[in-house]
């Protein structure tokens, strides 16, 4: 079904689930989304059921990195493929990351928010003039 769906609509799957996981993420933290409110393709018979209801729950983020800051955003550079996102972790500290544009918009980072750099490294690398 999904890809029949995205044959019709000209769209990936990812696409199309991503949507789905927005629709829900907009919510507030325990959500209840109609899936009548999402696209569907044509019935060929007619369903007894009008709409289903999912819902969902947002738990703290668990990460196996040690090296959690957090911040305050203070620029972000968006590209066509890329944004550069910079947090000022303490006065005068800043770390920059590039992550992908589409990450960017579904974390929803605005100047001025708080957001967390998780730093999962091997190996730091310490250089000298």
């Amino acid at each position: 079904m999904l890809e029949e769906f995205c044959q019709q609509s000209q769209r990936t799957k990812t696409e199309v689930l991503r949507e789905f996981v927005r629709s829900l993420n907009k919510e507030s933290p325990v959500s209840s989304v109609s899936l009548a409110s999402l696209p569907t393709m044509p019935k060929e018979e007619d369903a007894s059921t009008n709409s289903a209801e999912v819902t969902t729950q947002k738990k703290p983020l668990k990460v196996s990195s040690r090296n959690v800051l957090k911040g305050v955003v203070t620029k972000i550079v968006n590209g066509p493929v890329n944004s550069e996102v910079t947090l000022e972790i303490v006065h005068k500290v800043q770390l920059t990351s590039v992550i992908t544009k589409v990450s960017s918009e579904e974390l929803e980072l605005a100047v001025g928010g708080e957001a967390y750099a998780v730093i999962k490294s091997t190996d730091i690398v310490i250089a000298k003039d």
